[in-house]
């Protein structure tokens, strides 16, 4: 099969690998799509060099890269039930940028038929993030005002959706030509970050995804009692930091100020998974793609990410599954 791997830490690329096969508790998937997000050139790349400690010092412990992922079951490991060969599904898996790939079990999800696979593997990790943000950190309730930052990008296309469906009113910071697209996810306000700024002290929950403003700005925008939720860091270099060092200090400043700063880390919660699923069944949220690529066009892909300026997810289309 062919897969994006990367066996020193550095620009990955397209190779040959064995077919794998699926052990206990495990399915095996013709995959169909692979959705990047910002995490894959981090482990591609081993930076910020706090990564290594968990994928491998000198180099890479596994080869295979990419986590978000749809495609068909083609077999299932011993002990598995609920699936079975020829379900459509999608979650997460390690090594999603490949032909095939091996998920556990409980990290898939049925597809809906009316829900392309391109789709469908556009909603893991962004989902995931916009509804812990909103839900578990921000503890959102009706009625409160939210601003959500980089409103036009992966997270910020499921936050402004899921902000508006729990009864806040959503305001979406977003670049040029990303205006109307915001407004039809449900956004009350949209503001041209290019043009303007949001105004101060007037939002009680805000969630940046964008990554590029200093958190003394970000807290000119709550209410006195605000929140601030920060999930993006990728406009910033450093082979130590990279970009975390605005969620260090937020996370070290909480204590001592009046709002409540958090910089959560994504849990990959089977629950959390079945509901977003079930939200994208019934049409209540709707995954927005941008562009896709093959993937031998991975590298164009990857750039295109990292410009800061995709709308939407950026999805990869396996050879021979259109």
């Amino acid at each position: 099969m062919k897969a994006i791997t990367r066996h020193v830490y550095g620009p990955p690329a397209l190779t040959d690998l064995d077919r794998p096969a699926p052990g206990p508790g495990e399915a095996l998937l013709r995959v169909h799509a692979a959705c990047l997000d910002h995490g894959v050139w981090h482990l591609g790349a081993g930076l910020p060099y706090p990564v290594r400690l968990a994928t491998g010092l000198r180099r890479p412990r596994s080869p295979l890269l990419g986590r978000d992922v749809a495609g068909t079951v083609e077999a299932v490991g011993r002990g598995v039930t609920g699936l079975a060969a020829g379900d459509e599904v999608f979650g997460v898996c390690d090594g999603a940028l490949a032909e095939h790939a091996v998920a556990r079990a409980d990290r898939l999800v049925p597809k809906a038929p009316g829900l392309s696979f391109e789709a469908a593997a556009a909603v893991p990790t962004s989902g995931l993030t916009a509804l812990q943000a909103l839900r578990d950190h921000a503890r959102l309730r009706p009625g409160q005002r939210v601003l959500v930052i980089g409103a036009g990008g992966g997270v910020g296309t499921f936050a402004v959706q899921l902000a508006k469906a729990r009864g806040a009113h959503v305001t979406g910071v977003c670049g040029p030509g990303k205006g109307d697209l915001v407004r039809s996810l449900g956004a009350d306000e949209v503001v041209d970050h290019t043009r303007e700024e949001p105004p101060a002290g007037r939002h009680d929950v805000v969630i940046d995804t964008a990554g590029n403003r200093p958190l003394r700005d970000l807290r000119r925008l709550l209410t006195r009692r605000g929140t601030l939720v920060i999930v993006g860091g990728e406009n910033a270099s450093g082979r130590w930091l990279h970009g975390t060092g605005r969620q260090l200090r937020a996370t070290a400043l909480s204590p001592f100020v009046r709002h409540t700063l958090r910089a959560p880390i994504t849990r990959t919660d089977p629950a959390d998974l079945r509901h977003l699923a079930g939200l994208a069944a019934t049409g209540e949220l709707t995954p927005v793609v941008g562009r896709t690529f093959p993937l031998a066009g991975f590298p164009d892909a990857m750039d295109h990410l990292r410009t800061g300026h995709a709308t939407g997810k950026v999805v990869i289309v396996m050879p021979g599954t259109r």
